[in-house]
């Protein structure tokens, strides 16, 4: 995505892919040091632009004040409410109630239970406060580095995205989407489950594109085959669309742009292994349409205004507050992406 006021959505500048060092490895404890004890992450820095329009303020605070009526919301089961409320993990929310240490209204819990914003909910013996899609989410575009990994907790005690970024209040971040160790690029949080699952679902076909330096030779064959698609071990695979970006004839490494509709684990590198070819280097450009921006560097993030997240919403049809779904359903690959004019 680019900045709504700089440029706008998918620009084609954000594919451009820019060489680095991947991030060195997190050493070892110091002696005497306790298992289990995190070390200091060095958290990521947050992008600051020049301050936009009159206009987008005026806009952007009019979009804070926007509130649905709590009397509107449906009622969502009781281990989700939980979750998105920063609670724990919805797994673990299931296994508190299980264990009976979740009430609702006074009376002990059980899996299926379903809360509104109305009732009392208190999770061993504490009164908890839970969060509502009331209100405009928040929403991160994140430059992950090799290295860091997208889970909340590691046993091996690697980097991960969550060490690095700002903690939500009264809220959970969610990933929209997953990239494995070795991959860098744009990653999008967000505190709103719904608009995660609406981009994540398979059903509603989000691009995917990929910057992806490969070594071997690609031929216009192999390029057929890839966009007409392959099996793979976990079933079908193919890309929409693949086109080459750099790199000079001689050499033995060359750049190309993908894109695809899925994200099952390590499909582009898959997807090259199964011609022979080896993927030495692979970044993330865009997310629907949103697009990595060239001034968003690696280890950086950038919190969208609320005019820019209304944009996103509207894109994912949905509705400011994503509480509700808008009534006409359309694939969100489909639709063209409409953002305010950059200034």
């Amino acid at each position: 995505m680019a900045f709504d006021h700089e440029r706008r959505f998918g620009n084609k500048n954000a594919a451009t892919p820019v060489d680095g060092n991947a991030p060195k490895a997190r050493g070892p404890r110091p002696e005497g040091e306790g298992r289990g004890r995190p070390q200091p992450v060095q958290k990521a820095k947050k992008l600051r632009l020049r301050s936009p329009s009159q206009d987008i303020k005026s806009k952007s605070q009019k979009l804070k004040e926007v509130r649905v009526d709590l009397n509107e919301i449906e009622p969502i089961r009781l281990q989700k409410a939980l979750s998105s409320s920063g609670v724990g993990s919805r797994r673990e929310m299931e296994e508190w109630i299980e264990a009976g240490l979740v009430t609702v209204n006074g009376k002990k819990a059980s899996l299926g239970d379903k809360v509104g914003p109305h009732d009392r909910v208190m999770v061993k013996g504490d009164a908890i406060k839970l969060k509502w899609p009331d209100r405009l989410p928040r929403v991160i575009m994140y430059h992950k580095e090799e290295g860091e990994i997208v889970t909340r907790d590691d046993p091996e005690g690697r980097v991960t995205v969550f060490d690095r970024l700002p903690q939500a209040k009264s809220s959970r971040w969610v990933a929209i989407g997953r990239l494995d160790v070795n991959t860098s690029g744009l990653l999008l949080i967000t505190t709103s489950g719904e608009l995660a699952n609406r981009m994540m679902h398979p059903s509603f076909e989000v691009e995917r594109e990929y910057s992806v330096r490969v070594m071997g030779e690609l031929t216009p064959e192999i390029s057929k085959e890839m966009v007409k698609g392959v099996e793979l071990e976990d079933g079908p695979a193919r890309f929409d669309r693949i086109f080459q970006t750099g790199g000079q004839e001689e050499s033995a490494n060359q750049w190309y742009n993908v894109v695809i509709k899925e994200g099952r684990n390590r499909e582009v590198r898959r997807m090259f292994e199964h011609f022979g070819l080896t993927v030495s280097r692979l970044m993330r450009v865009r997310f629907g349409n949103i697009g990595l921006p060239p001034r968003l560097k690696r280890g950086q993030f950038y919190e969208l205004n609320p005019a820019e997240v209304a944009a996103v919403m509207k894109w994912s049809n949905l509705t400011v507050t994503g509480g509700k779904k808008a009534p006409t359903q359309r694939k969100a690959s489909a639709r063209k992406p409409r953002t305010p004019r950059p200034e």
